[in-house]
């Protein structure tokens, strides 16, 4: 088995709602930030054999509008 980040973006370009959100939450309250994105991270354990790009693009996110990284890791038995 090994460990699996997927971190789930949406594209760049798109509109962000969420991260307009945030962004505005902290401006108002003092903060110099710009360019917010809020996205998601899933972990999972998974079996070596196993096709992550097939599983995260069909049954993760949304292609159209969403990004994504994996980060794999060994698993320690």
């Amino acid at each position: 088995m090994k460990s699996v980040r997927v971190i789930i973006m949406p594209k760049e370009g798109l509109l962000d709602p969420q991260g307009r959100a945030v962004e505005e939450m902290l401006k108002e309250n003092g903060f110099q930030v710009s360019n917010v994105r809020v996205g998601k991270i899933i972990e999972l354990e998974v079996s070596e054999d196993v096709d992550l790009h097939r599983l995260v693009e069909k049954y993760l996110i949304n292609p159209l509008i969403e990004d994504y990284e994996i980060e794999e890791h060994s698993k320690k038995d």
